[in-house]
């Protein structure tokens, strides 16, 4: 037994000393296109982390299947802490619910590192839209002959989820309309083809600010910093919450020491003044810092909630 042990020390030893090997690059997975709100935080984020490490953070964009490309590369990676993954929160907590075959399970094959960034969306209107307030959107919508259509950034996403709850908690019926993402879906809105959206900040606040769509409510649990006169939905629906966050992930069996090392550091990022206005600048991003055990409560809380609105609506992608 005891020359087991010895063995077993010697063998953690050694894959410590080859995991996250100092000037070694580090990839760091995006499961979005460039310019999207990860893209934006990794790429703030990055330099200031490799400093800190002394190893090369190299952000990599591999959007594709809502995310599950980039996840499933991660799930699939050596746990040495080289490769990491800045995911959107759909990806670990709406994807399950979604497809019959991920090609990986984010709950099982992916090692939760830390939350990284938290904002919330918009419930924004059309300014044709004769209404200035939720209440007033909930009673216009009912007495309209037919559904008036809302547009999201694609079935499945975050946008149609969160309309669908504010459906169920209002009584209102509406139209969905998927767009391709965010800024198509605003777009629409702007344009008339659909009459609200829920949006991230990134792509709502021009509009907000110049008039072409109308803030009526956000999504979080408490105000926006960025829209600090815009009430939430719970404000009205007590118990409406839609936060929207990005962790970061390296694959599953990944040394604790390593991940521990990782929310360290990062965490020392994320509380750079810097760090945090560029964050605010790439669409109303704030730092999002919890505990380990914080972190997998938000992961099981949230797969839960997703879970129910995409059972009750019968959705699945595959």
């Amino acid at each position: 037994m005891l020359r087991l042990l010895l063995l077993t020390a010697m063998s953690l030893a050694a894959f410590a000393a080859h995991a996250q090997t100092p000037g070694r690059p580090i990839r760091m997975l995006v499961p979005v296109v460039a310019g999207g709100g990860p893209d934006l935080a990794a790429r703030i984020i990055g330099p200031r982390l490799s400093e800190l490490l002394g190893s090369p953070v190299v952000v990599e964009d591999r959007g594709g299947a809502n995310g599950n490309i980039a996840g499933q590369m991660t799930a699939q990676s050596p746990p040495d802490g080289q490769t990491l993954l800045l995911s959107t929160d759909s990806l670990i907590v709406i994807n399950r619910a979604l497809y019959r075959n991920m090609g990986f399970d984010p709950l099982k094959d992916l090692a939760p590192i830390a939350t990284v960034t938290a904002n919330e969306f918009l419930l924004t209107v059309n300014r044709s839209v004769p209404v200035k307030a939720l209440p007033e959107f909930v009673d216009y919508a009912k007495k309209a002959p037919k559904p008036l259509p809302y547009a999201s950034a694609g079935s499945g996403s975050q946008h149609h989820l969160l309309m669908e709850m504010l459906k169920v908690r209002t009584g209102i019926n509406l139209l969905h309309v998927p767009y391709k993402g965010g800024a198509q879906a605003v777009s629409a809105t702007v344009a008339g083809d659909t009459v609200v959206t829920f949006s991230g900040g990134a792509s709502s606040a021009p509009h907000v600010k110049a008039g072409t769509l109308r803030a009526l409510a956000g999504s979080g649990k408490e105000r926006s910093a960025a829209y600090p006169d815009v009430p939430t939905v719970g404000e009205f629906y007590a118990g409406y919450e839609g936060v929207i966050w990005s962790g970061l992930f390296a694959a599953s069996g990944t040394p604790e020491a390593i991940v521990a090392r990782l929310r360290s550091d990062l965490y020392k990022v994320l509380a750079e003044p810097e760090v945090k206005d560029g964050l605010a600048r790439a669409g109303g991003l704030r730092p999002y810092v919890t505990s380990a055990a914080q972190f997998a409560d938000i992961i099981r809380r949230d797969s839960d909630k997703y879970a129910e609105v995409v059972s009750r609506i019968g959705l699945t992608l595959d």
